[in-house]
């Protein structure tokens, strides 16, 4: 290993203390920020259509799913009382994040299905092919190697899956305030990917029938959506 590649690993590891450690002390509070109603709640509405659309276009049945960067797990508490849910594992590297899930999973029906894992985005710690869905909403900005975070999604996806990614739309004027300027001054070594990268990412992995669009006008949006 190379003086150059320790150095940019300690950086690496660095920036994902100081995001877990940002999101430990947000934690107690996340449920009630004001991001709610301009990013959170919109980005889980976007996972359920998408869900919804998967589903209808092969038939319905059992699905697995997985979000990454889970927060607080609100897309995985709406989805657990639905009888298709089969699997819902929510991964985060805030262990109080997990903790609110775990604490919030206990009060909503199918609960129990709801599985909190700690761990690493771009190293899953679950075998391949396990799910039939994957989400990541609004945390891939935080990811030091991106392009380990997509080819880890790839591989935990059986084949015919679908891969749900929602982040900070950052290739207009408004997204380029809102998320190179203003979210980079307050939470610091964060990257919003321009569309094209996040396409170039998606693609180079072995992702097919990629789609992107761009959401919401005052906090923009980038969903791409992807097949196994």
């Amino acid at each position: 290993m190379t003086r150059h590649t320790e150095n940019v690993d300690a950086r690496h590891a660095a920036i994902r203390r100081s995001a877990r450690d940002q999101f430990d002390r947000w934690a107690r509070t996340y449920d009630r920020s004001w991001l709610n109603e301009l990013v959170f709640y919109p980005t889980v509405r976007i996972c359920l259509e998408e869900l919804t659309r998967w589903q209808r276009a092969r038939g319905g049945g059992p699905f697995r799913l997985l979000d990454v960067g889970c927060g607080t797990g609100l897309l995985l508490r709406l989805l657990a009382g639905r009888a298709d849910a089969a699997q819902l594992a929510g991964l985060d590297y805030s262990p109080e994040m997990l903790r609110r899930l775990t604490a919030a999973a206990a009060d909503v029906p199918g609960g129990d299905r709801i599985l909190a894992v700690q761990g690493d985005a771009e190293r899953l710690p679950f075998a391949d092919a396990s799910f039939d869905l994957v989400t990541c909403c609004n945390s891939f900005h935080h990811y030091p190697h991106q392009a380990a975070a997509v080819a880890g999604f790839h591989r935990v996806l059986r084949p015919g899956g679908r891969l749900i990614l929602v982040d900070g739309f950052r290739d207009n004027v408004i997204g380029w305030i809102v998320f190179d300027v203003a979210v980079a001054f307050v939470e610091g070594n964060v990257h919003h990917a321009a569309w094209s990268r996040v396409r170039r990412l998606i693609e180079a992995v072995g992702f097919a029938h990629v789609q992107q669009r761009k959401v919401n006008v005052l906090a923009p949006l980038l969903v791409s959506v992807a097949e196994r």
